[in-house]
């Protein structure tokens, strides 16, 4: 029958696309104080240890800076350092006042070198005030729907009331890695701005592959902070350890595991899902394909099912990408995901082949005692 035909056709299609089942490894040990791991595309977490503790972040508050600046500040606007812009403690791009630098220069500054003078510069810029930056910050974070940060400054020298967590992190750096300039510049090695070449801090870009950025932090109350990302085969992974002596072992380390043990991929046909007759229109059949989206983040080696909702026969008279059904995907016998399955092209009455009520009636019934039921709803 046709039902079986189809149904079997996307099994297939389904299963084709998964390796054999296999154990997943536990995650590896650290010594991260915190630590995540997790799907930048999705936001899912692989591996958490203490996520949501409250914990000094040092320099790593400068993702959250640079996502700020990025969204409020056109980057080839020019700016003049002021005298107190120079001389802040701790790193330093070593501005000088009087000079000019564009915005995009002054990220370079913040993410490569961790430039606390260019940190200052941009919250004045684009704050006002430090202040006032630290407003943006904290009102981004509430956006961004974070309830476990709050920031101070935007260099991320120790301060009273400036915190973050794991988990927050993770979130902030998902947000910033989506925009395009941000991901451009943390996955940057060296660069060179004026006279002076700015060497990334990051040696995770030049030590492991895959590796797009993020960024490092430390101060002697904090310690070491790591955040970094990294994509194979379609999966970008962002790993955040706090408080970690060993954490670009351990960074290593986790990332692998995740992609060993993960992936994301579509788990539809990228095309047509499945066919289903027309009756009196201009095409004797018309293609269903997804309405969405169907990527999402797989344990490898899962065992994917669906069950497809869809008449057994159309009319014709309908639009391209009007909703046609519905198709349900189960991993490991649990539910996985819902999606719409649309027509994929408009199908007119045909003219010639139009019918009274009863002729349409009697080739209704002819369908469906030729193919039976396309869908049997789970079965």
């Amino acid at each position: 029958m046709l039902r079986k035909t189809i149904l079997g056709l996307l099994t297939a299609a389904l299963l084709s696309a998964c390796v054999l089942p296999q154990t997943a490894l536990a995650a590896p040990d650290n010594r991260a104080g915190a630590c995540v791991l997790v799907c930048a595309d999705t936001g899912e977490t692989l591996y958490s240890k203490n996520p949501d503790a409250h914990m000094l972040i040092a320099s790593t508050t400068k993702i959250m800076t640079a996502l700020v600046v990025i969204n409020h500040c056109d980057p080839d606007t020019s700016v003049t350092i002021r005298p107190e812009w120079t001389g802040v403690e701790g790193s330093s791009m070593y501005l000088k006042a009087g000079e000019s630098y564009t915005i995009r220069e002054l990220l370079y500054g913040l993410l490569l070198v961790s430039g606390n003078d260019a940190a200052t510069a941009l919250a004045c810029v684009c704050g006002g005030s430090i202040e006032g930056f630290a407003k943006m910050m904290n009102d981004e974070a509430a956006a961004l729907g974070l309830q476990n940060s709050h920031f101070q400054n935007p260099h991320g020298l120790d301060a009273e009331g400036h915190y973050s967590t794991a988990a927050d992190l993770a979130v902030i750096t998902c947000a910033a890695m989506k925009k395009p300039l941000f991901a451009e510049i943390v996955g940057t090695s060296t660069a060179t701005v004026r006279d002076q070449t700015l060497v990334n801090h990051n040696k995770l870009l030049r030590t492991y592959p895959g590796a797009l950025g993020v960024k490092t932090g430390y101060t002697m109350a904090a310690g070491r902070i790591l955040v970094s990302c990294a994509e194979r085969a379609g999966l970008r992974l962002v790993c955040v350890t706090i408080s970690d002596p060993d954490d670009w072992t351990d960074h290593a380390a986790l990332l692998d595991w995740g992609f060993a043990n993960f992936e994301y991929k579509s788990v539809l046909p990228l095309d047509a899902v499945c066919e289903l007759p027309v009756i009196g229109g201009s095409k004797q059949s018309v293609a269903l394909r997804a309405g969405s989206d169907t990527r999402v983040l797989l344990k490898k080696g899962a065992a994917l099912t669906m069950t497809v909702e869809a008449p057994p026969f159309v009319y014709a008279g309908f639009r391209q990408d009007e909703c046609a059904g519905r198709v349900f995907v189960k991993a490991d016998g649990q539910d996985l995901a819902e999606y719409p399955l649309v027509y994929s092209e408009s199908v007119d009455v045909d003219p010639v082949r139009q019918k009274d009520a009863w002729q349409r009636f009697r080739r209704a019934w002819f369908m469906v005692n030729k193919y039976g039921y396309v869908f049997s709803y789970g079965d």
